[in-house]
């Protein structure tokens, strides 16, 4: 095999193993989008704000939602702060070949 055609593999799997990465980021931070805000909503409106607290229902339901705001802010900036490291990791990889 020459050594052009040996360098172009190399690069194709370097180029699909990073792709496949950050699909797993994605679908991670996908399903991490969906259940923990939904998660948080309810079981801080049921155990937290009604049960604990002892809050009335349309309060409950405020605070509750605004627990959820927050968990999809958090779940944000995560995935913000993943994605700037990978792709600046990534980055440095191909300037050092």
């Amino acid at each position: 095999m020459e050594p052009l055609e040996k360098s172009t593999l190399l690069s194709e799997r370097r180029y699909n193993g990073s792709l496949t990465k950050t699909l797993k980021t994605l679908l991670v931070f996908t399903a991490l989008m969906i259940t923990l805000p939904l998660g948080l909503y309810f079981s801080s409106k049921s155990y937290v704000f009604e049960g604990t607290l002892g809050m009335s229902k349309p309060d409950s339901y405020f605070y509750a939602a605004i627990v959820a705001v927050g968990a999809v802010h958090l779940v944000l900036a995560l995935f913000v702060y993943v994605a700037w490291n990978e792709g600046s990791r990534q980055w440095l990889e191909g300037k050092l070949d």
